[in-house]
């Protein structure tokens, strides 16, 4: 039994933009767990008591702890089928753009391109002083503790959106724009909890974009979207590929 009717299957081949929205739900499915919520403590602090500015200003090195430890982590995850679909499908089209809220790295190491990474990437970092940016990996910094930057010395902390802070305005304009010209949004692992990616799936949907929702539980976009599947991503991205796609092996 098809998953999608022909009707949105066309719609999904003559599309000129598709967006894909993802969030913590398709990374639980390579092991990396939310960090948020039940069964999310570490040393007993929450996330919401570590990922913040005035954390980092009162006790960098419990800070740099628990990322590194979370770094180590993401590192030996693997991307699953759902990263991998969606990379195959950017891979496919240049008019296949990804919005995510996850920092751990897995689109990328997937393969996809033109990634929008909202609340950036734990394997990058930047200095508090200086500004400048490095990649732990590629410049040599994946050392445990403290990191200091190479220009002026001063500490690194993690290039990543905590709480309390504001987005990057350039990717916030550029994930606006991508939305509002999208014909599909997939809106993929996410609670909808938080605002600005829910409000970017809305606002692809108010401009004529059809929407699908993968995710186990129902959220409060359901009810916005044309089509809702109650599974994991891994399982039900290669089969709405197979439709779309159906002499196109994934491998």
């Amino acid at each position: 039994m098809d998953l999608l009717p022909k009707e949105t299957l066309e719609t999904i081949r003559n599309a000129e933009r598709i967006v894909f929205l993802t969030g913590a739900g398709i990374s639980s499915e390579s092991g990396i767990p939310t960090f948020r919520g039940e069964g999310g403590l570490w040393k007993n602090f929450r996330a919401e008591d570590l990922a913040t500015p005035s954390a980092f200003q009162k006790n960098p090195e419990l800070v740099w702890e628990w990322y590194d430890w979370r770094r180590g982590i993401c590192k030996n995850a693997k991307p699953n089928l759902g990263h991998i679909t969606i990379a195959k499908w950017q891979n496919k089209s240049n008019g296949v753009f990804l919005i995510t809220q996850n920092v751990d790295g897995l689109h990328p190491r997937s393969g996809s391109k033109s990634i929008i990474e909202l609340h950036g990437n734990i394997f990058r970092v930047r200095c508090i002083n200086c500004s400048a940016k490095y990649h732990l990996e590629e410049d040599g910094l994946e050392t445990e503790g403290l990191k200091f930057c190479k220009q002026c010395e001063s500490l690194l902390r993690p290039d990543i959106v905590w709480f309390g802070e504001e987005y990057d305005q350039s990717l916030l304009t550029k994930s606006w724009e991508v939305c509002k010209q999208s014909q599909v949004v997939f809106v993929i692992g996410t609670s909808a909890n938080v605002s600005v990616p829910a409000q970017l799936a809305l606002t692809a949907i108010r401009n004529g974009a059809i929407g699908i929702e993968i995710n186990p539980e129902s959220t409060s976009l359901t009810p916005s979207m044309k089509h809702h599947f109650g599974g994991k991503s891994g399982e039900v991205l290669p089969k709405i590929w197979n439709e779309v796609f159906p002499n196109e092996s994934l491998k």
